[in-house]
């Protein structure tokens, strides 16, 4: 399963409300989840993602800002 993880970490409201804590079956799902919500992270004070698959780092950090 795949999941996002923010820098800097969110507080559990905050990232709850900003969708944060889904798993995703495939890279592809957590990514198009990413590209709906990129602006309600950034909006919720997240600089940047990383993608995980269990423990393990797929990508990141990536920056949210342009």
């Amino acid at each position: 399963m795949f999941r996002w993880r923010t820098e800097p970490v969110l507080d559990a409201d905050t990232a709850a409300d900003a969708g944060l804590g889904q798993e995703f079956p495939t890279q592809a799902d957590a990514e198009a989840w990413l590209t709906a919500s990129f602006e309600d992270l950034l909006d919720a004070g997240a600089a940047s993602v990383t993608l995980l698959e269990g423990d393990r780092v797929v990508y990141g950090p990536m920056s949210l800002s342009a």
